[in-house]
């Protein structure tokens, strides 16, 4: 997305920022904002319903209980709200169900492995794309169309946010800045997970 900071190797410089953050006990759509959340390494939010070791997404706990949870924390970069609004998708912080609302980044242009640096402690790796399901247009008509595209060459474009997993845990809060330590190369395109 164009007036974004490029990523950069080496050490973590902070080219973005925490714009919100929230979380729910509940397995439900939205999550409500929230004024910090605290990162537990190795499990994910605190208090929130996908928090844990293993998958707690319902769908994926029915295919297999026993799968490491890579979607321990859901980042949104609030571009896409941006990007959105004309087409008359009007949303906030937290609605299509985020733990972190970024500005500043391009979190869909990161490859597999990327690591996140927020605030004083947390450290995320990132792991996938998030893969938008049809939830989003029970909240509002036409919503999951409107965050898939299609590259010039056909391929699916998913930009309904990135998956991470904690490496450090921390608390979390709005205004913290995010530094970013690309992976060695070859990089890996981010894909669904």
């Amino acid at each position: 997305m164009q007036g974004m900071t490029p990523a950069t190797t080496g050490p973590a410089t902070p080219p973005g920022q925490v714009l919100a953050v929230a979380a729910s006990p509940a397995h439900g759509f939205s999550k409500p904002a929230q004024a910090c959340i605290e990162l537990l390494a190795g499990l994910g939010v605190a208090g929130d319903a996908h928090c844990g070791r293993t998958v707690q997404h319902r769908s994926r706990v029915a295919q297999d209980p026993t799968q490491p949870n890579l979607r321990q924390v859901h980042l949104l970069q609030a571009e896409l709200f941006d990007a959105l609004a004309p087409r008359g998708h009007r949303l906030s912080p937290g609605d299509i169900g985020e733990n972190i609302t970024t500005r500043g980044i391009d979190l869909l242009a990161l490859p597999v492995d990327t690591l996140l640096h927020i605030g004083a402690q947390a450290v995320l790796r990132l792991t996938g794309l998030r893969n938008p399901c049809a939830q989003l247009d029970g909240f509002q008509p036409g919503l999951m169309a409107a965050v898939l595209g299609r590259t010039p060459d056909g391929r699916l474009v998913r930009k309904a946010g990135v998956m991470a997993v904690v490496l450090a845990g921390g608390r979390v809060q709005p205004g913290d800045t995010i530094g970013l330590v690309l992976p060695a190369t070859p990089h890996r395109a981010l894909e669904r997970v």
